[in-house]
């Protein structure tokens, strides 16, 4: 398991990195390993209002779907498109394969995330 310590994650196992007001977020490679082969990713809408907390997309691999969340309030302002052709790319590289970019309009919301070394005991439970 893959943990990037410049990162911030979620208890749902989503990861979030930083550049300026947005937000890059993804699925961490702990989710990954456990969902297994990745076959599709539903993707947000750009322009889209979101909450912390609310669905941002759709993981489905063969072993399951899961819900990928948003942790912070924004507007989806960019989607990775090479995940509707190439949904894989989440297993190759977990944290280079982002799902969705979020302009945030609360940034104290990525404070209260776990950073890598509160992330990695509770990868353990």
């Amino acid at each position: 398991m893959n943990i990037k310590p410049e990162l911030k994650y979620t208890k749902d196992h989503e990861w979030l990195r930083l550049e300026g007001d947005i937000a890059f977020i993804g699925l961490a490679d702990y989710a990954q390993e456990h969902l297994g082969d990745i076959v599709f990713v539903d993707l947000p809408q750009v322009g889209d209002g979101i909450s912390a907390g609310e669905v941002l997309g759709v993981v489905e691999s063969v072993k399951a779907a899961s819900d990928v969340y948003c942790p912070v309030d924004g507007e989806i302002v960019a989607i990775n498109e090479e995940l509707a052709d190439n949904p894989a790319a989440i297993n190759e590289d977990a944290y280079a394969a982002w799902i969705a970019q979020v302009k945030i309009t609360n940034l104290t919301q990525v404070e209260s995330m776990l950073d890598a070394d509160a992330y990695e005991p509770f990868c353990q439970e």
